[in-house]
């Protein structure tokens, strides 16, 4: 592989980093960085559905062997895990971060400082987790990080319910994109996670970054530095409709999608109140969604 190096780089030199970064902060004057589209001043310490002002939260960060192989590698994954979500999943597995607010603030300069050294830990990448409310914050602190040095790809991990507005303000900083598909039903996504929209949202989001950073690619050694991979969480009762996610991604992003499917879901949180939801995902239920995926032509499959 040619000598490689992230894409923040180039805004970097070209000096158009900064204009970036103001554009985005002036979005949550009135927020609209989601598509929740709060409309509240963020900037005055206004809070919306993200209960998240005008700094981010950090629950905390360090090296994460569990990710993806292609991220993980045999260092780490650098992960930030961002407090508070937009979305109110109520069998998030994470609760006590997503929706109970587990974390404190920190200006950009100490989230540049939590990348760097994730840097000098070895780390592949910088592991951005639950980033969709806090793009502004993200972007300062990768301009005064690549001042510094850094110089690792930059991964962003959704759960999928991003605007693509806020997400072409990312073209040419993020390297790889980790989204989930949660749902092909609106209803579904409702009762489950108090979105509006979501398929259609998810699916404008996955194209927009489909057109950023294309299929996943990998270096000599098999550790990703470029690219688009997919998570996808099988449900009990096929209650994210999955058929429905593997034919978009096969027919409408690329047959050479990496996708993760994910058999790991357990009652968590509030998922007890939906008798739908209380028990874990069968062999059999994972195995018919694994086989739907191959029968589109998905072939680069995780588990």
């Amino acid at each position: 592989m040619d000598i490689w190096e992230p894409s923040y780089i180039q805004l970097l030199r070209n000096g158009t980093f900064p204009s970036r970064i103001e554009t985005a902060w002036q979005l949550l004057s009135a927020c609209n960085i989601c598509p929740l589209n709060c409309g509240v001043n963020r900037l005055k310490g206004e809070l919306g559905a993200c209960k998240t002002g005008s700094l981010s939260q950090v629950s905390s960060f360090g090296p994460h062997y569990g990710e993806e192989a292609p991220l993980s590698g045999w260092k780490g994954s650098g992960t930030i895990f961002f407090t508070n979500c937009n979305l109110h999943c109520c069998y998030c597995q994470n609760y006590d971060i997503s929706q109970k607010g587990t974390g404190s603030e920190v200006q950009p300069e100490e989230l540049a400082g939590m990348m760097l050294k994730l840097k000098d830990m070895g780390c592949h990448n910088i592991n951005l987790v639950s980033p969709t409310h806090v793009i502004p914050q993200i972007l300062a602190a990768v301009f005064i990080a690549a001042q510094a040095g850094l110089d690792l790809p930059v991964v962003y991990n959704s759960g999928g319910y991003d605007s693509s507005d806020s997400l072409a303000l990312l073209d040419g900083i993020v390297d790889i994109y980790m989204p989930d598909m949660k749902y092909s039903n609106e209803v579904i996504a409702r009762k489950y996670s108090k979105i509006p929209d979501y398929p259609r949202i998810n699916r404008m989001a996955l194209h927009e970054m489909s057109r950023q950073v294309g299929d996943l690619q990998l270096d000599e050694i098999g550790i990703a530095f470029r690219g688009l991979l997919v998570r996808h969480l099988v449900l009990p009762n096929d209650l994210a409709g999955s058929k429905e996610i593997l034919r978009f991604l096969a027919e409408e992003i690329s047959p050479n999608t990496y996708l993760n499917l994910m058999d790991q879901y357990r009652p968590c949180y509030q998922a007890g109140q939906f008798p739908e939801l209380n028990r874990r995902v069968t062999h059999e239920e994972f195995l018919e969604v694994y086989q739907l995926a191959k029968q589109f032509g998905l072939y680069r499959l995780d588990r």
